[in-house]
């Protein structure tokens, strides 16, 4: 008797039963998940996994560090980083929380804050979701910031006063940044198409991370003692607020207040402000900013000198038009006094003309006169006693003279 078919008598199973016992068997011997590439387990399966075994593992605990990058969202959820020397750590504030603690952690402030570490699914990123903060101090950061705002305030660089105006017609223009960063190629893009002819030289440094500082003051020690450029500009692209530390430098704000020539501070975007941004002639909201306040557009400058010419011809042909009018009236006037100054001049000469003639001996000969005179042409011979018998004169009539002789007298 073959055994199989005895130990099946002695133990019938129905099909339901042996399909189960095949399922548990397969079971038994089927790879675990995630050891072979068959067996790979999901995205989500692997975060879940990940999130359940930290908040198994690690219970709600209170930590402390240095607030950044505060943002709160429409939603009511708020966003930052938490830091200290050599770490950092993403944390959420959800809004049922928010709405209980109340007065948002503000950038740079020191606090201690409980909550639990879990994992973000959506994105497989570790966070922290708060449940309280406690705020500890003001922060490294902003200590320092105050410190360097309260020093440059002492010796006067901050006063609004010191501020310089931006040069109308620059030919050059000098950027302190780095040569790789979007900031520079916003600043030339913008030169290029505002005013071609304005040229851009840049001064390569550090923007961000240990060394940036004194890098920053080397370029702006550079642009200094070289003082070619109209205009300096210094700045960067947007980051976090630890990205943007190098311009809250004290040495770099004295350095950019030592340069000789006009400065633009131009770093991060519009929300940020740095102590560069107080320190500098003019602060701008972007690096392409920095550039349209730098650089005036030459088409802008044509059509204006289009207009200045047009009312330069304009007002000289009003002027041409008014000194016109005014040798015109002149001249009638002149005319018209000259006519009257004649007119007198002749009337006066008239009555001379008048008396004169009056006088006239001539007028006197007119009435039947005469004279008598020496032939040789002496005076008038007026007494009969001038008239000896023989003498010869001359009888001068109106019209002609008579050689006379004395007869008898």
């Amino acid at each position: 008797m073959r055994p199989r078919q005895a130990q099946a008598d002695l133990f019938p199973l129905d099909s339901a039963a042996f399909n189960a016992s095949s399922a548990a068997a397969a079971a038994l011997t089927a790879p675990a998940p995630g050891s072979t590439p068959a067996a790979a387990t999901t995205v989500t399966a692997l975060t879940y996994l990940v999130r359940d075994v930290l908040e198994g593992t690690v219970l709600p605990l209170w930590v402390r560090g240095e607030v950044s990058d505060f943002k709160a969202s429409r939603s009511g959820h708020w966003y930052f980083t938490l830091r200290d020397d050599s770490s950092q750590l993403r944390c959420v504030v959800w809004s049922r929380e928010a709405v209980r603690i109340k007065t948002p952690p503000a950038d740079g402030r020191q606090v201690a804050v409980r909550g639990q570490l879990t994992v973000y699914p959506a994105r497989g990123e570790m966070q922290f979701a708060v449940m309280d903060v406690e705020l500890l101090g003001a922060g490294a950061r902003r200590a320092a910031v105050e410190r360097a705002l309260r020093a440059l305030e002492k010796d006067g660089l901050l006063d609004d006063a010191r501020k310089r105006a931006l040069p109308r017609w620059p030919r050059r223009i000098a950027v302190v940044t780095s040569p790789d960063g979007a900031a520079i190629r916003d600043v030339i893009a913008v030169v290029a198409r505002r005013a071609p002819s304005v040229e851009v030289v840049v001064v390569a440094a550090r923007v961000q991370g240990a060394g940036a500082p004194d890098a920053l003051c080397a370029a702006l020690s550079t642009v200094s003692r070289w003082a070619d450029a109209d205009t300096v500009i210094i700045g960067r692209g947007g980051g976090a607020k630890d990205d943007l530390s190098a311009f809250d430098d004290e040495r770099v704000a004295r350095a950019l207040a030592a340069c000789p020539m006009p400065t633009i501070s131009a770093v991060g975007h519009e929300i940020d402000l740095t102590v560069c941004d107080l320190v500098a002639d003019h602060r701008a909201a972007t690096p392409s900013a920095a550039a349209e306040a730098a650089v005036p557009a030459e088409s802008d400058l044509s059509a204006r000198l289009q207009a200045a010419g047009a009312d330069l011809a304009a007002a000289a042909t009003r002027r041409i038009r008014e000194a016109h009018s005014a040798l015109t009236r002149s001249a009638r006037h002149v005319h018209r006094s000259a006519s009257v100054s004649v007119e007198r001049r002749a009337s006066r000469l008239s009555a001379a003309a008048a008396r004169v003639q009056a006088l006239s001996p001539l007028a006197t000969l007119a009435r039947g006169y005469a004279v008598a005179r020496d032939i040789d042409g002496g005076p008038a011979l007026t007494t009969a006693a001038q008239f000896a018998p023989g003498r010869p004169f001359d009888l001068v009539l109106i019209d002609g003279t008579i050689r006379s002789r004395v007869e008898a007298s």
